[in-house]
């Protein structure tokens, strides 16, 4: 018997964990996250295997329109099937992504193993930190997810896509809680030190095209920000 693990490829899809759980509940699988959430998948891979379950289907969860592709999925869990230690079991992936509660059926039809000689994790092209000239921190603290910041960062890099800006312009990181919680959703650009608040999609989208680009802050939606005299904190 072949268990069915969804993985959830975004940010998005672990705060859709309690949907998947119930989707995935009718085939009594399971859930698990490539990224932000928990379980990881490296984590479900090896739990299964260690329970001695002989045969896994992985089927990759998009419910945005950002993730990464099927083929990260394949490259995870051969890197996983690689390294664990004796026999491991079959593992499969669906080569469509599912996109809602309805696609699981359809793209459970078409299947293909993992074989071990997929692309490793290491790639030259990852070697050097990135020239990018500006950083965006959007907040994904409980608050600002509550709050729509799933759709922020989605929106900042749809816009700077169309804005023909690339990661090596603009580093779009999706961060833990970065305070202040009353200013939801947050968002902090760096190495400016400029800090913003109420940024939902139409804020993120000015912010890319008069801050990012045009490199003047967006004053309406910019936070005061608290300086600290180090000078002084070395004295007490």
């Amino acid at each position: 018997m072949t268990h069915l693990v969804l993985v959830g490829m975004s940010v998005r899809e672990v705060d859709a964990r309690q949907r998947l759980a119930a989707v995935v509940a009718r085939h009594e699988g399971t859930v698990a996250f490539l990224q932000m959430g928990d379980p990881s998948l490296h984590r479900e891979l090896t739990r299964l295997a260690d329970a001695g379950v002989e045969h896994i289907t992985l089927v990759g969860v998009s419910l945005g329109t950002l993730a990464p592709a099927t083929s990260w999925l394949r490259r995870i869990a051969s890197h996983w099937w690689r390294e664990h230690p004796g026999e491991p079991p079959v593992v499969a992936v669906a080569t469509a992504m599912m996109r809602n509660d309805l696609d699981l059926d359809l793209v459970l039809d078409v299947t293909r193993p993992i074989s071990g000689t997929e692309a490793p994790l290491s790639s030259a092209a990852w070697e050097a930190v990135p020239g990018h000239r500006h950083q965006v921190f959007v907040c994904r603290g409980p608050r600002c997810t509550a709050l729509g910041s799933d759709k922020t960062a989605e929106a900042f890099a749809l816009e700077l896509m169309r804005l023909e800006q690339s990661d090596d312009d603009v580093l779009i990181t999706q961060t833990g809680c970065q305070f202040p919680c009353n200013r939801a959703p947050v968002v902090s650009v760096q190495p400016d030190d400029v800090w913003y608040g109420g940024v939902a999609p139409d804020v993120a989208r000015t912010i890319a095209h008069d801050h990012l680009v045009n490199h003047r802050p967006v004053e309406a939606h910019r936070l005061p920000r608290r300086s600290v005299d180090l000078n002084t904190q070395e004295k007490s």
